[in-house]
C-alpha cells in the first residue's frame, strides 16, 4: 500500500491589523485579526522540500497590512474579499485562498455628551467575524459574531424533559436563560450587499428575538432566531449556532434565615451545556 500526500493548506495565523482612518479631525478605527491559508497543488513542497510554488507565510502577512491601507477596510468582508483575491492571483499553484477576519469592536468615549474624536474604549468580549473562500468556482462569504454574551431573568422554563437512573436535574418553570452566543450565517451570493448593514440588522434581530420569545428550552430560542433570519434575509443561505448555557443556580439562603424568591444566584461556568443548531432553508424540488 502506497503513501500520498492528503489534503493540506499552508498560510499565515492571527495577523494583528489596526487600520486609522484620519482623513478628518474624527478619526475612525477597524481593529482585525487576520487567517490566510492557501490550498492547491504544493506537493512538491511536502515530498520534495521544493518551495517553488510556495508564497511564503510572511508575503501573506504582509500583504494583510498592505491591502489595509491599499484596498482599505470599509468591512472586514469586502477585506476579506479583496486579500483572498490578490493572494490567488499571486500564487499560480493555488486553487483557493480561505480569510478569516475577526474584527473587534472600539466605541467613542462619552465627553460632555458626545463621542470623542480620537479617543476610543474597547467594547466587552463581543467579536464580529468574518470567513472568505475564494477560489475560480466563486466567492463564499460566511459571517457572524462570537461572545455575545446575552441573558433574560424570566420568560424560560425546562421540564418534562427525559428522565433516567442518574437525572437528578429538577423541572422548572421559571428560569435565568444566559449563553456566550456564536452565530455565522453564510450569504447566498457574494455581490449586491451592504456588509455593515447587514450584519448590524442580523445582530439586532438575534438580540429582540431572544427577548421576546418564550422559551421552552436553549433549543427553541436557537431555532425561533434563525428563522427569523432567513425570513428576514433573502440573502442568507443558513445560519448556524454554538450556545453554550450559563447556567445560573439558586442558593439556598435558608441557613441565614433568608428567603431567596428567585433573586440571588450562583453563577457556574463549567460544566455546562452546549446547543448546537443550524438552520436553513429547505431544498425546492422540482
Amino acid at each position: 500500500m502506497g503513501i500520498v500526500l492528503g489534503p493540506n493548506r499552508y498560510g499565515k495565523a492571527e495577523s494583528r491589523v489596526v487600520r486609522i482612518v484620519r482623513d478628518t479631525p474624527r478619526h475612525e478605527i477597524r481593529d482585525l485579526t487576520v487567517s490566510s491559508a492557501l490550498r492547491g497543488d504544493f506537493e512538491a513542497a511536502h515530498v520534495d522540500g521544493d518551495q517553488s510554488a510556495v508564497l511564503p507565510t510572511d508575503t501573506q502577512k504582509n500583504t494583510a497590512f498592505a491591502f489595509a491601507k491599499r484596498h482599505g477596510v470599509t468591512s472586514p468582508e469586502d477585506y476579506a474579499i479583496a486579500l483572498g483575491r490578490r493572494l490567488l492571483a499571486a500564487t499560480p499553484a493555488a486553487t483557493g485562498a480561505e480569510i478569516a477576519v475577526d474584527e473587534h469592536a472600539w466605541d467613542r468615549i462619552a465627553v460632555d455628551g458626545d463621542g470623542h474624536d480620537h479617543a476610543f474604549v474597547r467594547r466587552g468580549t463581543e467579536v464580529r467575524t468574518t470567513g472568505v473562500d475564494v477560489s475560480d468556482d466563486g466567492v463564499v462569504v460566511t459571517s457572524g459574531l462570537r461572545d455575545l454574551v446575552v441573558l433574560k431573568s424570566t420568560g424560560s422554563e425546562f421540564k418534562d424533559f427525559l428522565h433516567d437512573d442518574y437525572t437528578t436535574l429538577a423541572d422548572t418553570d421559571d428560569r435565568i436563560l444566559a449563553t456566550a452566543l456564536r452565530a455565522t450565517w453564510r450569504y447566498a451570493r457574494a455581490d449586491g450587499i451592504d456588509w455593515n448593514a447587514t450584519y448590524d440588522a442580523v445582530r439586532a434581530l438575534l438580540l429582540s428575538t431572544f427577548a421576546t420569545t418564550y422559551s421552552h428550552a436553549l433549543q427553541e430560542t436557537l431555532y425561533a432566531m434563525g428563522r427569523t433570519v432567513l425570513e428576514t434575509h433573502e440573502e442568507i443561505a443558513e445560519i448556524s449556532f454554538v450556545a453554550p448555557n450559563k447556567h445560573h443556580f439558586l442558593v439556598d439562603l435558608a441557613p441565614f434565615g433568608l428567603d431567596n424568591p428567585g433573586e440571588v444566584f450562583i453563577a457556574a461556568d463549567r460544566p455546562y451545556g452546549l446547543i448546537e443548531a443550524t438552520v436553513t432553508r429547505e431544498e425546492e424540488t422540482s
